[in-house]
């Protein structure tokens, strides 16, 4: 290991003992702790650190791999670990002490948390990840935290509602999307809605923030905020009818995805949108004298929470006319664990990627599907792959059979059921009905993974 590379200043090196050695010991401005052969990159690896008797033990999580080097390591599995020095006296110890709290609280890592966890969702294990997973690593980075476990559907929005977001530098969520989701429009339904959405959020914090988009999704005075994806046609099918396999786990999709290519639906319908900059070609001119609308700020006088943007009909200058297949609108690259369904998504961008297919054929559609993993879909002559700002979906009934509609899906949760669906007696949030749909750029906040 080179202890000479460059930009690689060091801020305090010492001799310490390390398994009853004495060792050389140095810690770079730019946060490599190195001793030996080893390196330790602080930003990347070090969780925190504990003073024990002369002792400090630090915490960390390493690549699973032969050795450590500053070099790094490709695999993907971290284990925890922690590394022992004993530095020679006891200046040397709050000088070491100091230098180490420094760097980290330089990171600006959150110090107390609240955290969610919903025991119902998904494969019921969200305690037992908090317990085995999570709960070790906020101890080793020594961070406060106080623990909510939700009890019924819509309580994590209840408790976001009514949080002291002075006493937490973040909300974390152990549970699927479910749960994050009702956290962002818990905070933007109150009336501090401005302060509280900026409040960072993830499942498990590694020390980097960053900005994401949020989609209000509103038909009349009801509103919906979306941070993942809305979808309309196939894919809403898949992902809602799907629940009825439940008991083949995440192997339901698949299969169900199959039945419903061989038994094709197309529905009848409209999408309108404002497309984003270098995508104005997409569709086809609307008419402009047909529709306007005041500001959607209007419907919502009776609310004290976030409203979402502003738009006029007249804005949404292009259209595509139905049938569908599909209809997927996406603010994040990934529509699942191994679906990269909008490639070209951001966090922040400020738009939101829309993924049309009007026609395919059975055997395409289905090579199509094979391709989600790695986003080949999106280059298909039959895929309409482009940006907007803003969004209009007019949904109308299935081809095949005029009684029945469709279902709306929007961040893996039901929206809107129309008539004939899988369960259309449950009541939802908004009816079959037009939505309008516009992004607010980088308006929450996310802890997302350490750049390295």
């Amino acid at each position: 290991m080179g202890h000479n590379e460059a930009g690689s200043s060091p801020v305090l090196s010492d001799r310490v003992r390390i398994n009853g050695v004495v060792t050389p010991v140095t810690l770079t401005a730019e946060g490599k702790l190195r001793w030996r052969e080893n390196c330790l990159l602080i930003k990347k690896e070090v969780l925190g650190f504990l003073i024990k008797g002369s002792k400090i033990r630090i915490r960390a999580v390493k690549e699973n791999g032969g050795g450590i080097s500053c070099g790094g390591n490709t695999g993907v599995t971290v284990k925890r670990r922690s590394f022992t020095f004993e530095p020679l006296t006891q200046d040397s110890l709050r000088l070491w002490s100091q230098k180490l709290q420094e760097f980290i609280d330089s990171l600006g890592r959150p110090k107390r948390l609240f955290v969610f966890v919903n025991p119902y969702g998904g494969k019921k294990s969200a305690s037992k990840i908090f317990i085995d997973s999570v709960k070790p690593l906020l101890d080793d980075a020594n961070i406060d935290y106080t623990v909510q476990a939700t009890k019924y559907q819509l309580h994590a929005k209840e408790v976001a509602k009514s949080l002291d977001i002075l006493r937490y530098d973040g909300v974390v969520c152990v549970s699927g999307d479910g749960i994050l989701v009702e956290v962002v429009n818990g905070l933007l339904e109150r009336e501090d809605w401005d302060s509280a959405i900026k409040m960072p959020l993830g499942v498990i914090p590694a020390g980097h923030k960053q900005l994401l988009d949020v989609a209000t999704v509103s038909q009349g005075q009801n509103r919906f905020f979306s941070v993942l994806m809305l979808a309309w046609g196939l894919i809403a099918d898949i992902d809602i009818e799907s629940e009825k396999y439940r008991w083949m786990g995440s192997a339901r999709i698949n299969y169900y995805a199959i039945q419903r290519i061989f038994r094709l639906r197309r529905y009848d319908g409209c999408i309108k949108f404002v497309a984003a900059p270098g995508y104005e070609t997409f569709g086809e001119p609307t008419d402009m004298e047909v529709e306007t609308i005041d500001d959607v700020k209007s419907n919502f006088v009776q609310h004290k929470g976030y409203c979402g943007p502003t738009f006029h009909m007249k804005d949404f200058n292009r259209k595509i006319e139905g049938p569908f297949v599909s209809i997927w609108l996406h603010n994040v690259p990934w529509g699942g664990e191994d679906a990269l369904a909008a490639p070209d998504a951001k966090f922040s961008d400020g738009y939101l990627d829309l993924v049309v297919i009007k026609d395919c054929p059975k055997l395409t559609l289905l090579s199509l599907m094979t391709e989600l993993n790695k986003g080949g879909h999106v280059r298909s002559p039959y895929v309409l792959y482009f940006k907007v700002k803003a969004f209009v979906l007019e949904p109308g009934s299935r081809l095949d059979d005029p009684s029945k509609e469709g279902i709306i899906d929007v961040d893996g949760e039901v929206l809107a059921r129309g008539k004939g669906t899988y369960k259309s007696d449950q009541k939802t949030l908004m009816t079959y009905n037009k939505l309008h749909i516009k992004v607010d750029q980088g308006l929450a906040t996310v802890f997302s993974p350490t750049i390295p």
